[in-house]
């Protein structure tokens, strides 16, 4: 017995769902593909392959600000206790905290990434800013460490700029082949009903014949 429904003159060809149990295309997979391959045979880099397994949350833009500024405030402290406020260790550490920042906050909130990055810096240096004299001393040293390390700023928001950019990009051409997709799919829908359906034609009567018998009637 055969997995397909017999043929009726006109219509569309049904297939049948597979038993439970029968071997099947795996979802989400294309056809003649296999694992750490692209669907058109070239081999996935280990960078993008180590990059898919680490977990990805979607955070919101206020969510991705707390996390960054959090994360770089516990960086400084540590800094401070075990490099005593270096700032070398501390600027290259930002730029990760920047990557996963726009790595994890939701395509509705990519525009804020590149804006969470600095505050959160800001936050992160207020431990290694060194600042002494009550709350004027210690703004003017986190102004002073801010433009001192500039290019650690600069750098982070960078990476997060274009991390949000590329992956802004790429949600937009998921959403036009969906619609290509969605396209397709609804005319081949319309072709099949069409193709089954059979029209009736209706004689035209001759009208010319009619009119020149009439003629001769009334000759007559």
């Amino acid at each position: 017995m055969t997995g397909r429904a017999p043929r009726t003159p006109g219509g569309a060809r049904v297939e049948r769902a597979p038993a439970p149990g029968a071997p099947g295309r795996a979802p989400g997979r294309a056809p003649g593909s296999a694992p750490g391959r692209r669907p058109g045979g070239r081999p996935v880099p280990p960078v993008v392959l180590a990059l898919r397994r680490l977990p990805a949350p979607r955070l919101t833009g206020l969510g991705a600000g707390l996390f960054a500024s959090a994360v770089m405030l516990t960086v400084g402290f540590l800094d401070l206790l075990l490099l005593d406020g270096s700032p070398a260790a501390y600027g290259l550490l930002f730029l990760p905290v920047s990557a996963l920042t726009a790595l994890w906050v939701r395509t509705a909130d990519l525009v804020t990434a590149p804006i969470s990055v600095p505050i959160a810096f800001a936050v992160g240096v207020l431990p290694i800013a060194g600042g002494t004299g009550g709350l004027g001393g210690q703004a003017m040293a986190v102004v002073t460490a801010l433009a001192v390390h500039a290019g650690w700023l600069y750098g982070g928001t960078l990476v997060a700029g274009v991390i949000a950019s590329v992956r802004k990009v790429r949600d937009m051409g998921r959403r036009q082949r969906r619609a290509r997709t969605a396209t397709g799919t609804t005319g081949t829908t319309g072709t099949v009903k069409s193709t089954g359906t059979t029209a009736a034609v209706t004689p035209v009567a001759p009208v010319a014949k009619s009119t020149k018998s009439a003629k001769a009637a009334k000759a007559r």
